[in-house]
């Protein structure tokens, strides 16, 4: 087994409520889970996670996969005495949560998998991209990633949150995500996902241009009674720009479960 990183996180809410854990985007800290921290504390204890190489988290030794970010988190749970969680995983953090659920099933409670896929395209584009963040720096890369978080028109309306944003993308580690680029560009779930036995709720976004509905509805299919759920108004970044709608959705996933 690889070594694993001890992960930085926040924990909020109710010690003794049900424990949510988030698990977030490429190039994300846990910040960016702050509309559902605010929306889930009030009834449920809401674990945040930084990821490895990402925000507080320090970076892997030699070449990362989804297994080895996966290991990490199971790690963190022993470490907080959690026996089991209901996953949300968002892009990069619901491919983690994907492989928790198939390699640790009795860790994982529900599964909500938000913008995210069984497989991200062809890994190409994934090592190109690492390439060029090594070279260039995740600042190279931040402004063109975040213009497909969100849509033009909540763009428009929120300057100071893209901002802050493209700051946070812009200030995680180079190897940390250039890393996790190429733990993207090798995951492919899609002949485990009907081994997946915790009950799912698969959330899309109608104008996510990273990761399009198609790879949700992938997901929705091959889960055993996967429920898929798909925002209009909305972007990669759905937890966001649909911050009520998310934060109920799951609210209800885990209360139903």
């Amino acid at each position: 087994m690889p070594p694993t990183v001890d992960l930085a996180y926040e924990r909020h809410g109710l010690a003794d409520g049900p424990t949510i854990m988030l698990l977030g985007a490429l190039g994300s800290a846990r910040s960016m889970w702050r509309p559902q921290i605010s929306g889930l504390s009030d009834a449920h204890d809401v674990i945040a996670v930084d990821l490895r190489g990402h925000g507080e988290s320090p970076e892997s030794v030699g070449t990362s996969t989804v297994a080895a970010i996966a290991g990490d988190v199971a790690a963190l749970l022993d470490r907080l005495d959690v026996d089991s969680a209901h996953l949300v995983g968002l892009s990069l953090g619901g491919a983690v949560a994907q492989e928790l659920a198939v390699t640790h099933p009795d860790l994982v409670r529900t599964l909500t998998l938000l913008c995210t896929s069984a497989r991200f395209g062809d890994p190409e584009p994934w090592v190109d991209r690492a390439q060029t963040v090594r070279v260039d720096g995740t600042a190279s890369i931040a402004e063109s990633v975040v213009e497909r978080w969100f849509t033009a028109v909540f763009a428009q309306r929120n300057p100071a949150l893209v901002e802050r944003m493209r700051a946070m993308v812009a200030a995680t580690s180079d190897e940390g995500y250039a890393a996790c680029c190429e733990a993207l560009a090798g995951f492919d779930s899609r002949a485990d996902l009907g081994s997946i036995n915790a009950p799912t709720l698969v959330i899309g976004a109608a104008d996510d241009q990273a990761v399009p509905l198609e790879h949700q509805r992938v997901l929705a299919d091959g889960i055993p009674d996967a429920r898929l759920q798909i925002l209009d108004y909305a972007a990669h970044l759905a937890s966001y720009e649909q911050r009520s709608v998310v934060s109920t959705a799951i609210a209800e996933h885990v209360a139903d479960h």
